[in-house]
């Protein structure tokens, strides 16, 4: 079987990542059959009603995804998108990611160099936020112990929950990732499956800029993709960054 040739990279580029990049490091996708995450419905623990109606349960929820998370190291995948943009600048290269996992930032502390830019769409595991408003102080949380006691806005004295953005509220960074596609030359999607919006429909828009679109993906989604590399993210990334960066 003939290998498929490695994209040329134009500037700026925009990537897209989701679980796909983390499954090499053993994080779980929460999501199985029948749409259950961890045996628990999406509406009893990912959605503002479950945190309504119970929130002790959602914080457990996402106690035991931060307790997984922190087992697990980051891999070759997340190694090589940090060493791109500390090579190629943050305006040059967009980190837009759908994990909350934190992955790509540990990556980046495990190697000396400046901090990466990683815009999180959907939020992060390692912080809780105010339950009023977004505007007040969040505070980080770390695996293990019962941050319950601690859930309480410095601000206002509401109860802080989860620093994620659960079904039916507005991923973050929207106008910064659209302006981004609007612009960019390529496009890269790593590990994702194409099928939550609002990011299923970035490739679309980056290619009516004119942008290059590649994928990155052991079971391509057969989108609107100049090129696809069915490899894992942990295989692809390291020889299509060592390529780009060896030609500039």
């Amino acid at each position: 079987m003939t290998a498929t040739p490695l994209p040329e990279l134009a500037l700026p580029l925009v990537v897209l990542s989701g679980a796909g990049l983390s499954a090499a490091s053993g994080v779980p996708t929460f999501r199985g059959a029948g749409g259950l995450w961890e045996g628990q419905r999406v509406e009893d623990v990912a959605t503002p009603g479950a945190w309504s109606r119970d929130p002790d349960r959602v914080r457990r929820f996402y106690a035991a995804r931060r307790d997984g998370v922190a087992r697990v190291r980051p891999n070759p995948g997340h190694a090589a998108l940090v060493r791109l943009q500390r090579a190629l600048g943050r305006e040059a290269v967009m980190l837009v990611t759908q994990n909350v996992d934190g992955l790509l930032q540990r990556a980046a502390e495990e190697v000396p160099g400046p901090p990466v830019e990683v815009l999180e769409m959907h939020g992060t595991l390692w912080a809780v936020r105010c339950e009023r408003s977004e505007r007040h102080p969040r505070r980080a949380v770390e695996p293990g112990g019962d941050h319950r006691a601690a859930w309480m806005c410095a601000a206002c004295g509401a109860a802080l929950r989860p620093d994620i953005v659960w079904f039916g509220e507005m991923p973050r960074h929207m106008d910064r990732i659209a302006a981004a596609l609007a612009r960019c030359r390529t496009f890269l999607s790593v590990g994702t499956s194409g099928l939550v919006y609002p990011a299923a429909g970035f490739v679309a828009l980056a290619r009516q800029a004119g942008a290059r679109c590649v994928e990155v993906n052991p079971e391509p989604t057969r989108g609107p993709f100049h090129v696809a590399l069915a490899e894992g993210a942990e295989v692809a990334l390291p020889r299509l960054v060592d390529a780009w960066l060896a030609d500039r």
